[in-house]
């Protein structure tokens, strides 16, 4: 179990996903899916997308009590973009979990830590590269001016057969 220290991703970690970044998945995420977005609130563009897509969509947020390391909701599949400053906590729950996930996340040194490593090692999974760089918002609706200085991919496992898709948005 995880103190609770290692647990706290701090505010600057709470960026949002715009509209474009979430229709790479979403082709392959069958249809009428139950959805479980851990990292995300009613205003979350995951929560929107899916739901008008016609997907059963169960989302989840610290700030409203739902830690993700202590929370489990039976479902399809597990999408978000998570907060990146406990990406490794993160990648070991839901790979123990077992249940199919996509969690957009920065590029950078993906493989550079040993717990990384071991876990793409010894588990399943895919990415999906993006063609440009995702401008997250800050605040929801409020395009922010330069693109961050990484690249963003879904880390996935049970979605793609494929080692490396490359996408492009929209």
């Amino acid at each position: 179990m995880m103190n609770d220290f290692a647990r706290k991703s701090s505010r600057c970690d709470e960026w949002y996903t715009p509209e474009n970044a979430i229709f790479p998945i979403l082709k392959y995420i069958p249809k009428g899916s139950k959805i479980w977005c851990p990292f995300d609130t009613s205003e979350s563009n995951y929560v929107k997308i899916f739901k008008k897509e016609g997907y059963d969509v169960i989302y989840t947020h610290i700030d409203n009590g739902s830690d993700f390391f202590d929370t489990y909701i039976d479902c399809d599949y597990i999408i978000s973009n998570p907060p990146y400053s406990v990406r490794n906590d993160i990648l070991i729950r839901l790979f123990s979990l077992n249940k199919p996930f996509a969690m957009l996340m920065n590029s950078n040194g993906l493989f550079d830590s040993r717990v990384r490593w071991n876990l793409f090692k010894n588990n399943e999974f895919g990415l999906i590269y993006i063609n440009k760089r995702v401008n997250y918002m800050k605040e929801y609706g409020k395009v922010e001016k330069s693109a961050p200085p990484f690249q963003s991919i879904y880390i996935t496992h049970g979605i793609v057969n494929d080692k490396i898709i490359f996408d492009e948005l929209r």
